[in-house]
C-alpha cells in the first residue's frame, strides 16, 4: 500500500512541474520570453511539485510512525482487561502480532482464542477503513498543494528564492541527519563503555599488557582486560600495510601523473582503483589460502619460521588493499601542482625527475602525507582481513611472522555467539569500539587539516 501511494505521489509531482512550468510560460507570452518573469520557468515548475509532494509525504510519514501505535492500542481495546493485565510487556507485544497475522489471513500455528478472532476481526476493519484515509489524506494534501501553488505564480512571484530556500533547507537537514548520526553512534558507544568501566578500572584496560577476558555467568569482570596487545597488534598490522602500500602508491601516482601518456593514464588508473572496489572478504580468503602458504614456505626456504596467519600477512594483503587509495589520492594531488612550477624547474635546466624530487614532490608534500594518513585510518579500522589472516593471538610481541589480535578482531570474538549484552564481557567491545574511533577521528583530523592548507596555499 504504502509503495503504490509512493508512486502515486511521484506521479502528481510529475504533473505539478509540468502544470506550473506551463502557466508560467503562458504568463511569458507565446515567445516564452522569461525575461518578463522574476524567476525562469522551471523555478514555478520546481516551486509547484515541492508543495505538492513535501506536505504530502510529510503526512505519509507522520502518519505511518503514528499508526502502529494506533492499532496497538485498538487491539488491546478489544482484548479483555483481565488478560492485558496478566500479561507482562514482552507478552503483549506477542499478543499484539498474533493479532495482527490472524486479520492479515495468514494466521497462527496454534489455535486462535476467541478474544483474538474478534480482536482480528475489529483490526482489520480499522486497517480497510485507515488505509483509504491515508489514501485521501495524503493525496488531497497533494493536490491542494497543487492548486495553491499554481493560483501563486505570477509574474513577479519570486518563486527562484522559495525553491532555492527550500532546497536549502533540504540540505541543511541531511547534513544534520548525517552529523546526528554520528553523535548517536558514539554516544551510544560512550554509554555502554561508561558501563563497562564500572566493572574493569580505566587504568587497568588502558595500561593492562594481558588480554585473557573471563567469561562468567555472574555478571563479574573476571580475566584480564588490557588493551596494550591488542593495541599493539593493530598498529604492527596496520604499520605493514602502509610500508607495502606507501611506497607502491606513491610511485605508482608520480608515474600515473608525470610519466605515462594519456592514452596509458586512461585505462591504468581505472585498472588500479579496481582493486579498492573488491571486497575485502575476498582479501581476506587470499590472504588465509595463498599469501599465509607462499610466506610460511619461503620461509621454511630460509630456515625462518612463518606462521600461515600472522601480522606479516594480514599487513601484507591489507597493503595491497589500500594501494589504490594512497595512489589516487597522491595522484590527484600531484596533478593539482601548477604546472608553471614544472615550467620555471624545466627552463632553468632541471631534468624531468629533478624536477619531480625538488619541485613537484615538496609542493605535493603536504597533500601526500594527508592521503597517508587517510590510508592509515583506512587500515586501522579493517575488520575482515584481519579476522582471517593475522590469527588470534592476543599477546605483547614485537615478531611480526607470529599471530596476533587486533581490536577489531576481538570486537568480532566478544559480540559473536550467544552474548549477555549487560556483562562486562560484551560491553568491553564497546570500549574497544569507543577507542579505535578516537584513533581513527585523531587520524582523519589531522590528515584533514593539512590536505586543507595544502589546498589554500594553491587554489
Amino acid at each position: 500500500m504504502n509503495l503504490l501511494l509512493i508512486g502515486v505521489l511521484l506521479a502528481l509531482v510529475a504533473i505539478a512541474y509540468q502544470i506550473g512550468l506551463r502557466k508560467s510560460r503562458n504568463i511569458a507570452g507565446k515567445e516564452s520570453n522569461s525575461a518578463t518573469l522574476h524567476s525562469r520557468p522551471g523555478y514555478y515548475g520546481a516551486l509547484v511539485a515541492l508543495w505538492c509532494g513535501i506536505p504530502a509525504f510529510l503526512i505519509l510519514i507522520v502518519w505511518n510512525i503514528v499508526e502502529p501505535n494506533i492499532l496497538k492500542h485498538l487491539v488491546l481495546n478489544h482484548v479483555p482487561a483481565s488478560i492485558v493485565n496478566a500479561t507482562d510487556p514482552a507478552g503483549i507485544q506477542v499478543m499484539v502480532e498474533r493479532i495482527k497475522a490472524i486479520a492479515s489471513g495468514f494466521g497462527v500455528s496454534d489455535q486462535a482464542a476467541a478474544y483474538e478472532i474478534a480482536a482480528a476481526a475489529e483490526l482489520k476493519k480499522f486497517q480497510s477503513v485507515g488505509a483509504f484515509a491515508k489514501i485521501a489524506v495524503v493525496v488531497c494534501s497533494a493536490l491542494l498543494g497543487l492548486l495553491w501553488a499554481r493560483k501563486k505564480i505570477a509574474q513577479q512571484y519570486r518563486a527562484r528564492n522559495h525553491v532555492e530556500r527550500i532546497i536549502n533547507i533540504s540540505l541543511a537537514l541531511c547534513s544534520g541527519v548525517a552529523i546526528l548520526t554520528t553523535v548517536g553512534i558514539v554516544m551510544s558507544m560512550f554509554s555502554e563503555a561508561l558501563r563497562f568501566f564500572h566493572f574493569v578500572s580505566p587504568l587497568e584496560f588502558f595500561l593492562g599488557t594481558q588480554w585473557n577476558p573471563g567469561f562468567s555467568t555472574s555478571g563479574s569482570a573476571e580475566g584480564s582486560y588490557g588493551l596494550l596487545p591488542l593495541l599493539w597488534g593493530t598498529l604492527m598490522v596496520s604499520i605493514i600495510a602502509l610500508l607495502v602500500a606507501v611506497p607502491v602508491g606513491l610511485m605508482i601516482a608520480i608515474y600515473l601523473a608525470e610519466y605515462a601518456s594519456p592514452r596509458l593514464r586512461a585505462w591504468a588508473k581505472p585498472a588500479i582503483e579496481i582493486l579498492a572496489g573488491i571486497p575485502t572478504i575476498v582479501y581476506g580468503v587470499f590472504a588465509l589460502m595463498f599469501i599465509g602458504p607462499v610466506f610460511k614456505a619461503a620461509g621454511d626456504l630460509v630456515g625462518i619460521n612463518i606462521n600461515a596467519t600472522s601480522a606479516l600477512t594480514a599487513g601484507f594483503v591489507m597493503g595491497i588493499m589500500i594501494i589504490p587509495f594512497v595512489s589516487s589520492l597522491s595522484d590527484d594531488i600531484i596533478t593539482q601542482v601548477p604546472r608553471s612550477l614544472r615550467d620555471g624547474s624545466l627552463g632553468l635546466g632541471a631534468t624531468k625527475s629533478e624536477t619531480i624530487r625538488r619541485v613537484v614532490m615538496p609542493a605535493a608534500l603536504p597533500g601526500v602525507i594527508g592521503a597517508f594518513l587517510l590510508a592509515a585510518s583506512r587500515a586501522i579500522g579493517e575488520t575482515m582481513i584481519v579476522v582471517l589472516a593475522a590469527g588470534n593471538s592476543p599477546l605483547l610481541h614485537i615478531n611480526p611472522l607470529e599471530a596476533v589480535s587486533t581490536v577489531t578482531v576481538t570486537i568480532v570474538n566478544q559480540l559473536t555467539g550467544d552474548t549477555d549484552f549487560a556483562s562486562p564481557q560484551a560491553l568491553v567491545a564497546f570500549a574497544l569500539g569507543l577507542t579505535l574511533f578516537v584513533i581513527t577521528l585523531g587520524l582523519n583530523i589531522v590528515a584533514l587539516y593539512i590536505v586543507r592548507k595544502y589546498r589554500e596555499q594553491y587554489e
